[in-house]
């Protein structure tokens, strides 16, 4: 999903809830004129009128209120691609909705509402003013797209009714860029509204060329092993996948129905941790992170010294022995600048390539792991048994190139070894720690250590997040740190 789906997704929460503070606080002062509506005289008995601040209060509340009553219908969809239309109509059903709790919740109460010619003009005020709002975000998407901001480029698979059905309802709609389709044969198709970019078989070779971001499989007729070559190239690849019903026997449990442009799609679900799911952690690593970092500042610099007095050499772990800056490959194959407690004597990092790689137990393997290792210095073996050399990291996890909870960050060098199936831990952020760590650390073999990183990618939930926190915990009080 792209980030900026994620950030109007996001922005939609606080813009209805100051719709809403504006619609009531725009009813408030309407209320104040007795002759408003033309005709008709409503007395004005200013004395019944709450404080402003006894007002404010209550209109926190009912905005609070809308809030849930969209979310609950689904209101803040991280994709947004419906019609306006169709938008501005459930706002006003959903607010109609929302102006009948309060009306049930002042009945139920037995209290009284100092005016119920407000609890009208709020519903007025809200369905404009919160329409409005909607509208002018979305035209304001619609207006970054033309800048290439949001803008999806879409593959399609097959040539045939239905993709001449989705590219009637695309082709006018500026989020979407269609870049053409493959087919068996490759050949043009006369008089077609769809550039033919090649056969199937190429496919490949012309995503890279076309850099495609969502691939749209309409033919479904494709041979199972072929099917399985689609997803298993889109899951490697980071594309997102969405297919015709007939071929759910693929990967039955890791579907979403998504609809675009008001076809129904299904949907490969790569893992939980898109849309809300992303925004739910990164808030959490925020919060706790932050916390981490300054209740152990004191920790951190004990450490820092201890370090300065055990050996010579810089307290951070941050650059190479040739000056170049430590990286590790972050989340969708992207570098990120990589910091720890230094453990091992100055200039010796590159000896783990050289004179000690025959001594790794992880042989046949992307990764070089030493047992024993001799660079390690005295105070160095304390902090990689408790695991105190990783804490450096809380910075990266609040500055957002890293979670608190992911797959192990692995080495540039590392990852270029990578066979196809193991890029599937690439999906998200790396953490400090992970589901692979509580299930055996340096003693798994590196396939073992993908399947649980797999694992967690595709059944992550805040839940699991938090079960693998406190069994990490348990498993550094019990000193079982890594090599």
């Amino acid at each position: 999903m792209k980030k900026s789906e994620i950030i109007f997704g996001i922005l939609r929460i606080p813009l209805d809830f100051g719709m809403v503070i504006l619609a009531t606080l725009v009813a408030y002062h309407m209320r104040q004129y007795s002759d408003l509506i033309p005709g008709m005289h409503f007395p004005v008995d200013i004395l019944n009128f709450p404080t402003l601040p006894e007002y404010l209060q209550f209109a926190g509340w009912a905005a609070l209120a809308l809030i849930v009553v969209f979310a609950v219908n689904h209101m803040y969809a991280m994709k947004n691609s419906g019609r306006i239309g169709n938008e501005v109509i459930r706002v006003f059903s959903l607010v109609s909705a929302w102006i009948m709790l309060i009306i049930a919740y002042y009945f139920v109460t037995r209290q009284f509402f100092f005016s119920r010619l407000v609890l009208g003009y709020i519903w007025i005020s809200a369905v404009i003013f919160v329409s409005s709002g909607r509208v002018i975000m979305r035209l304001f998407q619609r207006w970054l797209t033309k800048y290439g901001i949001g803008r999806r480029r879409i593959l399609f698979i097959g040539k045939n009714i239905l993709t001449n059905k989705i590219c009637e309802k695309l082709k006018f709609n500026p989020a979407y860029y269609l870049k053409g389709a493959l087919t068996q044969s490759g050949r043009p198709i006369k008089n077609s509204p769809l550039r033919i970019l090649g056969k199937i078989t190429e496919l490949e070779k012309i995503i890279k060329r076309h850099q495609i971001e969502e691939i749209i499989q309409t033919k479904s007729d494709l041979p199972e092993a072929e099917a399985h070559k689609i997803i298993d190239f889109c899951r490697e690849h980071h594309i997102q996948y969405h297919f015709v019903p007939d071929v759910l026997q693929i990967h039955k449990t890791e579907i979403d129905v998504f609809n675009i442009a008001g076809l129904p799609l299904i949907s490969l679900k790569m893992t939980p941790l898109d849309g809300w799911g992303k925004v739910y952690k990164r808030i959490f690593d925020i919060i706790f992170s932050s916390l981490l970092l300054i209740i152990l500042s004191p920790s951190l610099l004990i450490i820092a010294i201890y370090i300065k007095l055990d050996s010579r050499g810089p307290v951070i772990f941050s650059k190479k022995d040739n000056g170049e800056p430590v990286k590790r490959v972050g989340e969708h194959g992207k570098l990120f600048k990589f910091y720890k407690f230094r453990t091992m004597k100055p200039k010796t990092d590159n000896l783990r390539y050289k004179d000690l790689n025959e001594k790794s137990h992880r042989q046949g393997s992307p990764l070089v792991k030493i047992k024993n290792d001799p660079r390690i210095t005295r105070f160095g073996k304390h902090l990689r048994r408790w695991s105190l050399d990783e804490l450096p990291q809380l910075w990266s996890v609040f500055a957002g190139k890293m979670s608190l909870v992911g797959p192990r960050p692995h080495l540039p060098e590392e990852v270029a070894k990578y066979k196809k199936h193991h890029k599937f831990v690439l999906n998200i952020k790396p953490g400090i720690t992970g589901l692979a760590q509580v299930n055996g650390r340096s003693d798994l073999n590196f396939e073992e250590e993908v399947r649980y990183d797999t694992f967690y990618i595709e059944k992550w939930s805040p839940l699991l997040d938090l079960k693998i926190l406190a069994r990490t915990l348990l498993v550094v009080l019990g000193g079982q740190g890594a090599d």
